[in-house]
């Protein structure tokens, strides 16, 4: 995954978009969007693969210089509460506010207070975004121990510095899981 800015050094910055224009129209590359490309991966059954969201995020980051926070059902299935994919993937960003179309796949990036950016990219602004998605009458024992279980001290050390970005609820049952026992037993 890659983005024009990737190769200012190699040219003037017509001069790349043209290439990469070209190599786009030959099949060498995939124009996945608006200045974001990357090499197909194939497979032998299935044909051409689809990117990570992870490498679209990474590409979307180095390319608009924003911040991003995984929000709603992708935050709560990277987390392993839930086994749905959500298929319109909701990014939070300080950026300017859009949608991207790769595909079947909708990324959404969505725009959010400063609050809400101040744990993008740690575990806490995952652990905050999968719970609110989840709402506080379905957080019970069985999310709290998959979390218990999922997260190391080391990200439970982050959570408990972090809990002062989460609202009422969501930071007593942040402190929950940072507090627990190795065993996880609540």
């Amino acid at each position: 995954m890659f983005t024009a800015s990737n190769f200012v050094d190699l040219g003037s910055r017509d001069a790349v978009d043209k290439t990469l224009s070209r190599q786009s129209q030959a099949g060498i590359i995939r124009k996945l969007a608006r200045g974001i490309y990357d090499y197909p991966g194939k497979d032998p059954q299935i044909g051409l693969l689809s990117p990570s969201i992870d490498a679209i995020a990474k590409a979307l980051r180095g390319r608009d210089a924003i911040r991003l926070q995984p929000a709603g059902g992708y935050a709560a299935n990277l987390l392993g509460l839930s086994d749905q994919v959500p298929a319109k993937i909701v990014f939070l960003t300080d950026g300017t506010p859009r949608w991207i179309q790769i595909g079947k796949l909708q990324i959404i990036l969505r725009r959010t207070t400063p609050r809400n950016m101040m744990t993008a990219g740690k575990i806490t602004g995952l652990v905050i975004q999968a719970l609110r998605h989840l709402g506080q009458r379905h957080v019970d024992d069985r999310v709290l121990k998959i979390l218990c279980r999922r997260l190391s001290d080391a990200d439970k050390r982050q959570i408990l510095k972090d809990v002062r970005y989460a609202s009422a609820w969501i930071a007593r049952f942040m402190r929950q899981i940072a507090e627990t026992e190795p065993g996880c037993t609540l």
